[in-house]
């Protein structure tokens, strides 16, 4: 779909089922060194799923000592990719601002860290 009022593509319910969104919990952040343009790399609790890190360009509305404790959606079952050499193992959710700058999506109330989205 694009940024238009068309109507986006169907899928069926199924094809949602597929998307691992789960809540993840920041336990770490930190600025990756390595990255071209800014980015944190996230040590994410999952609960159950264990830990796992992710690579995100969220450094314009965040700070690391501001993500620690937040409660974040991911993408779960994407395969691991190298980012700036880092092995990002999720996918961190967010939308553009008008700026184009990254807002996360998060949770108004806690939820366990590992809780697929409903």
């Amino acid at each position: 779909m694009t940024e238009s009022n068309a109507r986006p593509e169907l899928i069926e319910w199924a094809d949602f089922e597929r998307v691992e969104l789960r809540v993840a919990t920041v336990l770490e952040a930190r600025p990756n060194t390595k990255a071209r343009k800014p980015a944190y790399v996230l040590t994410l609790d999952l609960g159950p799923l264990g830990t796992r890190i992710s690579s995100a360009q969220i450094t314009d509305h965040y700070t690391p000592e501001q993500l620690i404790g937040r409660q974040l959606l991911c993408v779960c079952n994407f395969p691991s990719m190298r980012v700036a050499g880092v092995k990002s193992e999720v996918l961190v959710t967010g939308a553009h601002d008008a700026n184009g700058h990254v807002v996360l999506a998060s949770f108004e109330h806690p939820v366990p860290a590992g809780t697929r989205l409903a």
